[in-house]
């Protein structure tokens, strides 16, 4: 007996290694084996994956193909943080590095995040009018030189960032071509309602991270009364449909509008240990089911 494949829609659900604890800030946490991520994806029924930070994967090209056909898993493209506002600072050749694994692996995404230049994502500085024009370039260039090799490059909206405040976001609509990540978590920290820009720019939308976001815990952050970090360590982000990001709507902005992108389970994680029991994968497992049964209903 032969089991009929998923919907498209449910069939573009993905994973992202940060959802284990994997992530490129020196001191995040404790660091999972990729064999176990890769093989965990799996056996919640992710079929693709987010690539990770450097090191998570071989960086040889045809190393990393083979490690993710070994999985069973197809590769998305990865989260990319870059210095783009420092106008003597050339980020081309970085992305021309990291476009040529896209190719062995197939990717289609490289999903940019604009760093301060400092490591972490706790503090930030202002961001001035020529720090402003270098950025907005740099999108625009980078977005073009992914397009040549067949690659969507977005923006990713990130706390800690010089692009994480609402005015931020719509300098960038407004300043460049570049199409978002919309994530749900980082949007909603930064002050942007993640449903009411799906439903105002839907075009402008070509990738999604999805994480659920406890509202108590993130007005802290806002507050300045707990940094980013902390306030990750102390379950800011949920699994979908536990916290209070408004899921259902966002899916059902994009899908009116024709999304045909990745819907990525994003939700950043701090490991203080080797996990007892389960693990990470039990939340990303009721986030996948989650929007699954959402998807299912706004077909």
């Amino acid at each position: 007996m032969t089991t009929a494949p998923p919907p498209a829609a449910e069939a573009r659900i993905a994973g992202a290694p940060i959802s284990w604890g994997v992530c490129e800030v020196p001191g995040w946490g404790y660091q999972l084996d990729p064999d176990r991520v890769l093989a965990e994806m799996r056996q919640v029924g992710l079929t693709a994956t987010e690539l990770g930070p450097d090191g998570f994967l071989p960086a040889q090209p045809d190393a990393m193909s083979r490690v993710l056909d070994h999985h069973g898993l197809q590769a998305v493209g990865g989260f990319t943080p870059l210095l783009l506002h420092v106008a003597s600072h050339d980020p081309v050749p970085e992305v021309e590095r990291l476009l040529q694994g896209y190719d062995a692996t197939g990717a289609g995404v490289l999903v940019l995040s604009a760093v301060t230049g400092a490591e972490g994502y706790d503090t930030r500085p202002a961001l001035g009018d020529d720090g402003w024009m270098a950025l907005l370039t740099n999108l625009d260039r980078l977005a073009e030189l992914a397009a040549a090799r067949g690659v969507r490059a977005v923006l990713h909206p990130h706390v800690g960032t010089m692009i994480e405040t609402g005015e931020e976001v719509q300098q960038v609509l407004d300043g460049s071509w570049i199409s978002l990540c919309l994530d749900t978590g980082h949007l909603l920290i930064g002050g942007t309602d993640p449903a009411e820009l799906a439903r105002q720019a839907p075009e402008r939308i070509a990738h999604v991270h999805f994480k659920d976001v406890d509202a108590r815990l993130a007005r802290r952050v806002q507050e300045g009364r707990l940094t980013y970090t902390q306030g990750v360590r102390e379950g800011m982000y949920r699994p979908l449909g536990s916290g209070d990001v408004d899921v259902p709507a966002i899916v059902g902005s994009l899908r009116a509008r024709g999304y045909d992108g990745w819907y990525v389970l994003e939700q950043d994680t701090i490991l203080t240990g080797e996990p007892r029991g389960e693990g990470p994968v039990a939340d990303v497992r009721a986030s996948a089911e989650h929007l699954r049964s959402i998807l299912r209903r706004t077909r």
